[in-house]
C-alpha cells in the first residue's frame, strides 16, 4: 500500500464474535452447525477433514498441541471409533463423542468439556500460529521511532509466541522494542463481568526505540 511507517500496530488475534455466532460456521460447541472452522470458506480443509481424515495419533497430537486437552488420547480413539460407523459431519455429533470419551467430573466442569477439542481444531485449520512470529517482526520494522505495538492475545499458546518474540526484539545490542508490559495487562472484573469473552485476553505492548540513522 506504499506505507514505509506507522505509529502504531494492533494485533488482535482472537476469531470474530460475530463468526463464533453463526452456527453455519461450525466453530461454536453450543450451537449445532456443520464442523466447518474455516475463517476463509473458500479454501482448506474443514475441522470435519481433519476429524475424519486424521489417523488416531495425529488427531492426538493436534488436540493436545494445540488445545493443551488432557483426555486428547481417548478424545482421539473415541473418534476414530465413532468415524468407523460413520463420517462426523456436525458439531453436536463431534461434542457428542467428546462427552462420552471423557470422565465424568470433566463433563460438568467449569469448562465446557469441547471447549479445548474445538480451538485445537480452529487453530489447525486455520493456522492460526503460523506467521505470528513473523509479522510481528515484520510490524515492528515498520513502527517509527516511539511507535506502539500492542498485542492481544486469547490463549497461552498465542501469548507463548507473542512473549518470546518481543522479547527477542527488546534484548541485546540490536534490540529494536521497550517492553511496555513486563507481565501482560488482563481484563478487570468488571470487564469479565460485561464481556465475558474477554476473559482470557492478554494484552503486551512494547515501544520502538530510537531508530538508528545510517550515516
Amino acid at each position: 500500500m506504499g506505507v514505509s511507517e506507522v505509529d502504531g500496530v494492533v494485533f488482535d488475534l482472537g476469531v470474530s464474535s460475530a463468526q463464533l455466532d453463526r452456527p453455519e460456521r461450525g466453530f461454536s460447541f453450543l450451537a449445532n452447525g456443520p464442523l466447518d472452522m474455516r475463517m476463509d470458506q473458500t479454501t482448506g480443509p474443514t475441522a470435519a477433514d481433519l476429524v475424519n481424515e486424521l489417523s488416531e495419533t495425529k488427531l492426538a497430537d493436534v488436540v493436545y498441541q494445540y488445545g493443551e486437552e488432557r483426555y486428547a488420547r481417548r478424545i482421539a480413539r473415541a473418534v476414530v471409533r465413532s468415524r468407523a460407523h460413520r463420517r462426523l459431519q456436525t458439531t453436536a455429533e463431534l461434542v457428542s463423542v467428546i462427552r462420552q470419551a471423557v470422565p465424568a467430573a470433566y463433563r460438568h466442569g467449569r469448562l465446557h468439556c469441547a471447549t479445548r477439542t474445538f480451538q485445537a481444531l480452529r487453530i489447525a485449520v486455520n493456522r492460526e500460529l503460523e506467521g505470528l512470529d513473523a509479522a510481528i517482526r515484520d510490524a515492528a520494522d515498520l513502527l517509527s521511532s516511539g511507535g506502539r505495538l500492542c498485542v492481544i492475545s486469547f490463549h497461552s499458546l498465542e501469548d507463548r509466541i507473542v512473549k518470546q518474540t518481543l522479547r527477542s526484539l527488546s534484548c541485546g545490542p540490536q534490540a529494536s522494542l521497550l517492553l511496555c508490559t513486563k507481565k501482560p495487562l488482563v481484563p478487570s472484573e468488571t470487564e469479565r463481568r460485561n464481556n465475558p469473552r474477554a476473559r482470557s485476553a492478554k494484552l503486551r505492548v512494547a515501544e520502538r526505540l530510537a531508530l538508528r540513522r545510517s550515516p
